[in-house]
């Protein structure tokens, strides 16, 4: 077992700043080398608290102010314009990054495109679904409408 501490977020494992411990291939083959952990060591401690601080300006403080964003994400809906062929499939997919985007450019506030989740690829224009973890137990969910750009 390798103990790390984690960098960015890693879905399943922890956030930024926390010290995990995982199998040494997981640590050796993907972890360390995508750049979203590093070696543990006695000195890291001071590294922990650094990134703790750079991950808690990033966090949404309030907690009234989480639940506002949740209702007014799951309220409206966003409207995303993807370049699609005439059958109604896109050219490619739609990434979190392009959520993110859609949802600034409503007006709806700003999400980090890492806690964005599509369950399943969206490959054709109509509604679907994506969430949102907006806070360690609060998660929203965006409907998306996906429509073609002329």
């Amino acid at each position: 077992m390798a103990k790390l501490i984690l960098t960015n977020e890693v879905v399943g494992l922890g956030g930024a700043g926390d010290v995990v411990e995982v199998k040494n291939g997981y640590a050796r083959n993907y972890l360390i080398p995508q750049g979203f952990a590093v070696a543990w060591s006695r000195g890291g401690e001071k590294q922990v608290a650094s990134i703790r601080a750079a991950r808690d300006a990033r966090v949404i403080h309030d907690r009234e102010e989480a639940v506002a964003l949740k209702n007014t994400l799951e309220s409206n809906k966003v409207r995303l314009a993807v370049k699609a062929g005439a059958e109604g499939r896109l050219f490619g997919s739609v990434k979190t990054a392009d959520v993110a985007d859609a949802v600034k450019t409503a007006g709806l506030g700003e999400l980090d495109k890492r806690k964005i989740h599509i369950t399943s690829p969206i490959k054709s224009v109509g509604e679907h679904e994506a969430t949102v973890r907006l806070a360690e137990d609060l998660t929203a969910v965006i409907t998306l409408q996906v429509v073609a750009a002329k």
